[in-house]
């Protein structure tokens, strides 16, 4: 009997997302359910954003929450290498397998001729997609150009006519007409495969039985289906799990959601109560019991039990239920957790230095640090009101500030410093007129230590949380604004 095997495969390009802790749950509780193997692959071929810091952050993220793992990149295992970025032989060989059989090709298409398809085809409102110029070159010619070394990428080549029947889980038999899809890229101009290829090729070279992912996928499934049908193998069992949303049923986003584990784990949460909340996403026990452990829910597993309906990822519910898993705690259990988040001798040593010198009592320090300790700090929309700035330039040098913190993976004092240095100069501004916006939105005090050293201290989560809680504070931002204001953070270097 084949054993099960499932994986969980992120892509190392930011902050470890709850949706990929999700993801990661029912995949881990589906193969231990089976007797099977969990694996976890890292999707590294996006060169530009993906980074190793990105991906130790995952590795620590899914541990603190008590998913692991039997094979990986940080663990080894037989199928190896783990990393994408390590695999380009393997993509090479199958990409050229797809080209010689006929069922891919060299396109040397340049981006101005595919955006003025696509700009005609949107005008005849056609559904944007490439037009097959470079499918029936002939074969000199396309030696020709790739020994003159010619930029190209490789396509798949998809029927026109008719539908594709995807196989899902949950749902059934999934229509989904071909006409849909675009001769997916599967090699790009680096030589380093898209998603499609690299995914199929893996999944089956790793011996993957079950894919459990995101429902924003299943659109894209037929493409998928074909390049297994194209390379004569098995394809795995396919299951669209539905997506987290916000309250207001709209898809999880950090703008109205923190969604960064590592956030939840800077503010205090219990990682078996956040585990425990995920695992209630569109799932629940036979019994409909809202508390559960992982061994509980792994026990009682069945994929059928999954709803279909969008789970709500409300903060409320999870501080709810986290309050439960607290109330349960010995007091011992309850004060050791305390002191391990944040009162912990690391952590204290690195205020210390910071407070010393502002106190005459011990007895001071709290009412100075409470900030250090706390999740959100509510300031007083006062504290935002300046001298040089309208209210509007306040909430753009915030914003902005946001987005290029957002951005940094290295959360060292001097790199903050140069994120928020270069707003400001893009703006004509003095590093001294948005000082005091960051005083108000991280410690909630016109004035306390140093600010940089204490967004270096509390990290990356805590200060992204109460930037945006302040802009939220100040009226938030406009889809308009949005839209300017991102233009001006790509000119701002």
């Amino acid at each position: 009997m084949t054993t099960v095997r499932t994986r969980i495969a992120p892509s190392p390009t930011g902050d470890p997302h709850v949706g990929t802790a999700y993801i990661a749950l029912f995949n881990l509780c589906f193969a231990r359910q089976h007797g099977g193997e969990f694996i976890l692959r890292i999707e590294d071929t996006d060169q530009v954003r993906s980074t190793r810091e990105s991906e130790q952050q995952i590795y620590d993220a899914l541990r603190w929450l008590g998913i692991e793992w039997s094979e990986g990149p940080d663990v080894g295992g037989p199928h190896g290498p783990y990393r994408q970025s390590e695999r380009g032989p393997i993509y090479q060989k199958y990409s050229a397998e797809l080209v010689d059989k006929g069922h891919a090709f060299h396109c040397f298409c340049s981006a101005e001729r595919l955006d003025k398809v696509r700009a005609e085809q949107m005008e005849a409102k056609q559904t944007p997609r490439y037009d097959g110029h470079c499918m029936h070159l002939p074969a000199a010619e396309v030696q020709q150009r790739l020994a003159a070394g010619e930029p190209n990428v490789v396509r798949m080549k998809v029927p026109t006519e008719g539908v594709c029947v995807v196989p899902d889980m949950l749902r059934g038999e999934v229509e989904i007409p071909w006409d849909r899809m675009d001769m997916q890229v599967l090699m790009k101009t680096d030589g380093l495969p898209t998603y499609f290829l690299a995914n199929v090729v893996d999944d089956h070279l790793m011996g993957i039985t079950h894919v459990l992912r995101g429902e924003e996928w299943l659109p894209s499934a037929p493409k998928l289906i074909l390049l297994y049908e194209y390379f004569g193998w098995e394809q795995p069992q396919l299951c669209y799990m539905p997506l987290l949303r916000n309250p207001d049923k709209s898809k999880l986003s950090k703008r109205k959601n923190p969604t960064s584990i590592t956030f939840y784990e800077r503010m205090g949460y219990l990682p078996q109560a956040m585990l425990n909340y995920l695992g209630r996403m569109g799932w629940s026990m036979p019994d409909e019991r809202e508390k559960f452990s992982l061994a509980e829910m792994i026990e009682h597993f069945d994929i059928q039990r999954v709803s279909l309906g969008g789970p709500i990822f409300d903060l409320e519910k999870l501080s709810w239920l986290n309050g439960q898993w607290m109330r349960e705690l010995s007091v011992e259990e309850f004060a050791a957790g305390a002191q391990q988040w944040a009162f912990n001798a690391d952590y204290m040593m690195k205020i210390a230095p910071h407070v010393q010198g502002r106190v005459e009592t011990f007895s001071q320090i709290a009412p100075l640090a409470s900030f250090f300790f706390a999740g959100g700090v509510n300031p007083d929309a006062k504290l935002f009101e300046h001298k040089k700035l309208s209210p509007d330039q306040v909430r753009q040098v915030m914003q902005l500030i946001l987005w290029k913190l957002e951005a940094l993976r290295q959360w060292e004092k001097d790199k903050i410093t140069a994120c928020i240095q270069a707003v400001v100069e893009h703006l004509q501004l003095k590093l001294r007129d948005a000082m005091p916006l960051m005083f108000a939105a991280i410690t909630g005090q016109a004035s306390s230590v140093s600010v940089l050293d204490a967004m270096e201290i509390i990290g990356p989560d805590l200060t992204r949380f109460r930037l945006r809680q302040a802009i939220e504070l100040l009226g938030g931002v406009s889809k308009k604004e949005n839209k300017e204001w991102e233009k001006l953070l790509a000119s701002i270097v």
